[in-house]
């Protein structure tokens, strides 16, 4: 007989729920009364708990704060059309932390741990769900190295936590990006498809030079020649050129994105002819010369669909078409959410709805 997975339960005495304004939450600016935590000790994993929402104690030395080795996950919980809740995709969101864990060295939580704490977490702060279009809320399941050794080593303890906030959308209107032909953010061999935390410490630089030039976000390029679009900022990137649905395949150098796996799902079965290969810099241009590009945009869980409204490349702002609802990204960004609310059918196996 199986063991059966235990997670004791810490209910927060006072609830922080009255101080959120569910019309204007930005992202990020709120996060709910539980969090869910369970370290792990040379090889074996403890007790799961959910406890209030509060700091985390830890050593000066704990090895996460010198060397990196931290990993997270971003997912998202909504509120069904008939009441029940719906964390979307929580097995792809569990192999992408598997692979990121694998490539940190990092132990390698559970799947029940993984996913009784979601379901657990969720339905004790189920209330915090907001229900207005666009939001949802948002689950960072994150682990690092909290052995207190400050020489360079891998961890033999690890602490897992999971917490939760509600969010609205990231970009509320569409975003200026600069082609970045200077800075890196991944090479072949590196950390580019793990979701660990010097990614995004190691992008913040050229990202505040292109912000201060007056763009949302860098558009990545490869770090051999910088001549292949890679990413986006914190999101995939698809184009529309020729009508074709158009993104940069995956690799070592690419977050494979839950978001982006999702759209390239539903435009192919609706019928949208969708090509996985290299872009180079060179063919936007040309594109764009030729009028034959007529989208891009950002693919996310954090951004969602992020439609793009210039380019900056090499000097030259390209600005894309206006955009109405007709357009392809917003067609199958609309099928992904009725899908996520439960307003037409799942037929992908997407939706744990309890």
């Amino acid at each position: 007989m199986e063991d059966v997975l235990t997670i004791t339960v810490h209910k927060t005495r006072s609830s922080r729920l009255p101080e959120v304004d569910f019309n204007y939450l930005g992202f990020g600016n709120y996060i709910s009364d539980h969090m869910l935590v369970c370290d792990y000790d040379r090889g074996e994993w403890e007790t799961p708990k959910v406890v209030p929402f509060a700091n985390l104690s830890l050593s000066p030395a704990s090895l996460a704060l010198h060397y990196g080795q931290t990993v997270f996950e971003g997912m998202k919980a909504f509120k069904m059309k008939d009441g029940g809740v719906n964390i979307f995709r929580i097995d792809k969101h569990y192999e992408r932390l598997q692979r990121s864990l694998d490539r940190m060295c990092m132990a390698v939580v559970p799947k029940e741990i993984f996913v009784e704490g979601l379901l657990q977490l969720v339905q004790l702060d189920k209330e915090w769900i907001p229900t207005k279009e666009g939001s949802a809320l948002y689950l960072r399941p994150f682990m690092y190295a909290s052995e207190a050794k400050f020489g360079v080593k891998i961890s033999e303890q690890f602490r897992f936590v999971i917490f939760s906030g509600p969010v609205s959308e990231f970009y509320t209107k569409p975003i200026k990006v600069k082609v970045e032909r200077q800075f890196t953010r991944a090479s072949h061999g590196g950390t580019g498809y793990a979701k660990c935390g010097g990614n995004y410490g190691a992008s913040y630089y050229p990202t505040k030079l292109a912000r201060e030039e007056g763009f949302d976000q860098v558009l990545w390029t490869d770090g051999k020649n910088h001549e292949h679009i890679e990413e986006s900022g914190m999101m995939n990137v698809m184009f529309v050129i020729d009508g074709k649905l158009i993104t940069p395949p995956l690799g070592d150098t690419i977050l494979d994105g839950v978001t982006r796996d999702s759209l390239l799902t539903i435009a192919a079965d609706k019928g949208i002819e969708c090509e996985e290969r290299p872009i180079t810099v060179d063919e936007l241009v040309f594109a764009f010369r030729n009028r034959t590009i007529s989208e891009a945009f950002g693919a996310g869980t954090a951004a969602g669909v992020a439609p793009i409204e210039t380019i900056h490349i090499d000097g030259v702002n390209y600005h894309l078409p206006e955009y109405s609802p007709e357009n392809l990204m917003f067609k199958i960004k609309t099928t992904l959410e009725e899908i996520r609310l439960g307003k037409i059918a799942d037929p992908y196996g997407w939706n744990f709805v309890f």
